[in-house]
């Protein structure tokens, strides 16, 4: 049996006993991780996922792919070129079992990228308190009741864990989608975005140099505070 997963924005198919290269996890070497996220089990199509479906797989190490040379070149009367290597960060990992059903309940580790995990979690939420009685709120009332200041409405953001990346110059709709979909959903993440996360997402995305162009990594440092 067969399945298609997706996992790092691209899609794959596997069976039992495949090995494959895939963008880098957060497991360590030895552990067993579970992909949720299937588009395809043998002839059962997804809409868009198969619910219940699942493919798990053995963690063999992490590796780095074969080295890309990242050259740009800026065409005008000073301008400017850059040309440096960069090795992709990569997990390898053997395929075990092909579950169609009952994968939400199979106690495995879900598969997480790497750059999801670098954000703070989003805060639990309080559990609401329970309306005193009638007749007990009148007698603790005082006589003069002030009036409470209105709630402010919390921002939507802080609703879901994620921040409006659309603050960063040059970012829309679609490359928020993009940079969603890698796992980077606040300013905390990109704020702290090394030389070699940036040339990551650069290749990963296809940015083509927009990250240190648009000076994203010293805007998000400036929305964090």
């Amino acid at each position: 049996m067969f399945a298609v997963m997706k996992t790092g924005g691209k899609q794959y198919k596997v069976q039992a006993g495949d090995v494959l290269r895939v963008e880098k996890l957060a497991a360590e070497a030895g552990e067993k991780i579970q992909f949720n996220d299937i588009l395809m089990v043998g002839t059962t199509l997804g809409t868009p996922l198969v619910a219940g479906a699942g493919v798990q797989a053995e963690v063999i190490d992490q590796i780095k792919g074969e080295k890309l040379i990242h050259f740009v070149k800026r065409r005008r009367k000073h301008g400017s070129q850059r040309k440096k290597g960069h090795r992709q960060q990569l997990t390898l990992l053997r395929i075990t079992d092909i579950l169609e059903k009952g994968a939400d309940a199979s106690g495995v580790k879900a598969a997480i990228g790497a750059g999801s995990v670098t954000g703070p979690a989003a805060p639990a939420a309080k559990p609401a308190k329970k309306a005193a009685p009638k007749k007990d709120a009148e007698k603790a009332a005082p006589k003069t009741e002030a009036k409470a200041a209105p709630k402010k409405a919390a921002p939507k953001a802080a609703a879901s864990g994620a921040d409006d990346l659309k603050e960063l110059s040059g970012v829309g709709p679609a490359l928020e989608k993009k940079l969603h979909e890698a796992g980077v959903t606040t300013f905390a993440q990109i704020a702290a975005w090394t030389e070699a996360d940036i040339a990551e997402m650069d290749e990963k995305l296809s940015f083509k140099g927009r990250i240190e162009r648009e000076g994203w990594v010293d805007q998000a440092k400036e929305l964090t505070k």
